[in-house]
């Protein structure tokens, strides 16, 4: 453990840094997993506000899917 205050300490050091594969892995699976779950709603009512909110997780994963592509093909 370090002596310096925990203000003065680098946050570096405490990190799991993900390469752009890593994270992209990662949301894939999240993606699939959200997929599942919309599947396993049904069509009523009762599940209508749960469905909302996951489709809108959907459009997020996805789009930060396809901005890591992106960025690691420009670079």
């Amino acid at each position: 453990m370090s002596r310096r205050p925990e203000t003065e300490r680098s946050d570096w050091t405490d990190l799991d840094l993900l390469t752009r594969e890593e994270a992209h892995g990662r949301l894939l699976a999240e993606i699939a997993d959200t997929d599942a779950r919309l599947a396993e709603l049904g069509d009523g009512e009762s599940d209508a506000a749960e469905r909302e909110l996951l489709q809108s997780r959907l459009r997020a994963l996805r789009e930060a899917a396809e901005d890591l592509i992106d960025h690691s093909k420009k670079g």
